[in-house]
């Protein structure tokens, strides 16, 4: 008999079913949920935002907290120092200006708070900064609140600052944060518990002309404090949620010295603020947990308004208003 040379000596091939198609479905499915949870977030979210406006949240207890502020002798750092004390908090003035810095805590004492230490110190220097942590850690205890106010801001147009006097700004303005996190962040971590609140700036959210290397320092202080809550934030499990809290400040022109030539055509919309001012709405932002609080409060929100309008309108805008800083002539 001849064999069949049309049949195969081969064992049969199995016939597998694709999973693809079940597999697209059921994840087609998942997404849509997710999808669906977004949306029910974001109505919780903005209606919990709305709720809060009206009723802001209790202020948290400060009392021996040990509040560390750098730029303490003047200023906003003075105002803070002292409204921190009245909280009871324990607080450790840091400053290159030891005179200012030793007058803060003269005031301090007057007014009945003893528990203040001074310490003379250059925030743009990464060892003075670790040496000085390790001091106040000795001397005072770990630090739970770092309040990085310390900053300079000359006023000039670009190609008129020098490489070195740019190169300070970021020295001081943004390096500092760093050096100051690196001494004063891992005892939080460890502890789970801290605030971090860093001075930003309107300038570190709009540029302005005659400030821009002050304006890049402060952009780039507020890009490190959200990359840094987020780096905490996406750290977390179940069963251990960072309870560090950051604060990030952006004020308008205040007058402690730095704005020596403001230009405003409606004072009575951004008018100078005082340093007193400033520094109560911080003090209540941090004990609140703030993530973000520009003074006066509506410029975020208008700020984040404007993104969604044409560049060159809010250009017209920018003119209109014509608030700004007209150059230094003395520094």
């Amino acid at each position: 008999m001849t064999e069949n040379k049309n049949e195969s000596t081969h064992p049969p091939l199995k016939r597998y079913r694709s999973n693809s198609m079940g597999n697209s479905v059921a994840y087609a499915g998942l997404l849509l949920i997710e999808l669906i949870l977004l949306v029910l977030k974001f109505i919780y979210t903005t209606v919990e935002s709305i709720i809060r406006t009206f009723l802001p949240p209790l202020e948290k207890s400060l009392k021996d907290e040990i509040i560390l502020i750098t730029g303490a002798g003047h200023g906003i750092g003075r105002e803070l120092a002292l409204l921190f004390a009245i909280q009871n908090a324990i607080i450790v003035c840091w400053d290159l200006d030891e005179k200012g810095n030793n007058e803060t805590k003269q005031i301090l004492k007057i007014k009945g708070y003893t528990r203040v230490y001074t310490y003379k110190v250059d925030v743009s220097n990464r060892q003075e900064v670790l040496d000085a942590a390790a001091l106040v850690k000795q001397e005072v205890g770990s630090v739970s609140v770092l309040v990085n106010n310390a900053g300079i801001m000359p006023c000039r147009p670009l190609f008129s600052q020098s490489h070195e006097t740019i190169e300070k700004i970021f020295n001081v303005n943004v390096l500092a944060h760093f050096w100051a996190l690196e001494a004063f962040l891992p005892s939080m971590v460890e502890n789970n518990h801290g605030h971090v609140i860093a001075l930003s700036s309107m300038c570190g959210v709009i540029g302005l002309p005659n400030v821009v290397p002050y304006c890049a320092s402060k952009f780039a202080v507020r890009g490190l404090m959200e990359a840094l809550y987020e780096e905490l934030r996406v750290g977390d499990t179940k069963n251990n949620k960072s309870e560090i809290k950051f604060t990030t400040v952006y004020p308008i022109m205040v007058n402690t010295g730095l704005v020596k030539k403001p230009r405003n055509r409606f004072p009575f919309l951004l008018d100078m603020q005082s340093p007193e001012k400033v520094a109560n709405i911080i003090v209540k932002s941090m004990r609140r947990n703030y993530k973000e609080v520009s003074i006066p409060w509506m410029l975020m929100p208008l700020d984040r308004i404007s993104r969604l309008l044409p560049g060159k309108f809010i250009q017209n805008v920018k003119d209109f208003i014509d608030t700004g800083l007209d150059p230094h002539t003395d520094d």
